[in-house]
């Protein structure tokens, strides 16, 4: 390491906040709202962007110094996320869960203090007191050394890694962008039928060729659970799904794992599965569905779609997954975007039962929601659509990790001066 490297502690970077939720709760102060950050919004990307809700100006100032101004490192310091890094976007208020760092510019780069805190998701956990509830305090997360170099040095180690990171952050950001579009699909065929509605009024459906919307019925009839487009029924979902189904996988035998920290609550793709020997769990198949079953899991809104395992590979994990599979002719897309839509959201939170802090989705009462089922015609035409925007996202999803592989690869060798710029660039591939 270069001589120009100097220890020194978390502290000396900057002023470190701990956040604490504002009572004052959403704010109706137009043009006032102050972004609320708490640990759901650390998605993985370097940046927030986006928060959960706001506060007015008003109710952020009543807890004294909570507001953080933009480009403060975030480390959430509670629980099993414990040790996630993030940068704020814009100026904010978090939650007590996370320890914010209001670097001093004139001496430290954000980003690069970022970079080292990443890296270190173990080290912070291991200094986390408590037994039931790990918990980094203030004091103790001050004290935290790493090696710096220049102001200079350290920008220059930033420019290498900012490609790698735009273009991952560019391909998640059209991930979001086409489940969006399949979402709103579900919703527009199968819970609002606006196509269906659009032949009724003698219009042409908006967005879809003649050939398409032909295969739609032009009326409405009764069935025993509601109102439904011609020809179509309403099933509960026990009848038109698999709930849990029967996938082999022998006790001990070598498989993918999946465990919940590993599920998002946004988006389809898992961040990643290990090799474990078949224990206690359910199994999955590629095209599944897993819903989280128990609190707060589930009304945090981890969902996963099954589409990374080798093929005919059968995966296990936590046991508080519930594993959805449609039966024909619902395509198996169906099943994940069903997960994400909020009335069936709100349906599963509310079957949930057990005692407190432990509640679990009840499998016979999620099994009486009422699920669409079109012809095979208007099935087939939707799983086509969506399953290639479901293929474009797992593609995206494979390339953005391939990425990050590489970043990763290079990020420690940097932060530790073993690697510079012109090395590292010559290592990544190009990326525009």
């Amino acid at each position: 390491m270069s001589s120009e490297w100097r220890s020194y502690r978390l502290e000396e970077v900057g002023r470190i906040v701990t956040g604490k939720t504002p009572k004052s709760g959403v704010s109706t102060f137009e043009g006032t709202d102050v972004p609320f950050i708490s640990p759901l919004d650390f998605s993985g990307d370097k940046w927030i962007n986006r928060s959960v809700r706001a506060i007015s100006e008003v109710g952020a100032q009543a807890v004294k110094g909570c507001i953080i101004p933009a480009r403060s490192v975030l480390v959430t310091c509670i629980g099993s996320d414990m040790g996630k890094a993030a940068i704020a976007a814009s100026r904010s208020v978090t939650n007590q869960q996370i320890n914010a760092i209001v670097v001093d510019e004139g001496r430290f780069c954000p980003e690069f203090i970022y970079y080292n805190l990443s890296l270190r998701k173990a080290e912070i956990r291991s200094m986390a007191g408590g037994s039931a509830q790990p918990i980094l305090n203030k004091s103790a997360f001050s004290r935290l050394f790493f090696e710096c170099p220049s102001l200079n040095e350290q920008h220059r180690i930033v420019e290498a890694l900012r490609p790698l990171d735009d273009r991952i952050a560019l391909l998640r950001e059209t991930n979001a962008t086409l489940e969006a579009i399949a979402q709103a699909l579900f919703k527009s065929w199968f819970v609002d039928f606006d196509p269906v509605r659009a032949r009724m009024e003698g219009r042409a459906p908006e967005g879809m060729d003649d050939a398409t919307a032909a295969l739609f019925p032009d009326s409405f009839e009764e069935s025993k659970l509601g109102w439904v487009p011609q020809g179509w029924r309403l099933a509960p979902l026990s009848d038109a799904f698999e709930i849990n189904p029967t996938r082999k996988l022998k006790k001990g035998e070598l498989a993918p794992y999946l465990d919940m920290a590993s599920v998002g609550t946004q988006g389809h793709s898992v961040s990643g599965t290990v090799q474990r020997e078949m224990g206690s769990g359910t199994k999955f198949i590629n095209g599944d569905t897993l819903l989280a079953r128990i609190t707060p899991c589930l009304e945090n809104g981890k969902t996963a779609f099954v589409d990374g395992l080798p093929e005919g590979q059968t995966g296990w994990g936590s046991t508080e997954f519930v594993v959805l599979r449609p039966k024909t002719p619902l395509p198996v897309y169906y099943a994940y975007l069903l997960c994400r839509h909020t009335a069936f959201r709100d349906f599963a939170i509310q079957s949930m039962s057990g005692t407190s802090g432990r509640q679990r989705i009840q499998n016979d009462v999620l099994g009486r929601y009422p699920v669409v089922v079109p012809s095979t015609d208007v099935a087939e035409a939707f799983g086509q659509v969506v399953g290639s925007i479901q293929q474009k996202i797992a593609a995206n999803h494979v390339q953005a990790q391939t990425l990050a592989t590489l970043r990763d690869t290079l990020l420690p060798r940097l932060i530790s001066g073993q690697l510079r710029r012109p090395d590292a660039e010559a290592m990544a591939p190009e990326t525009a």
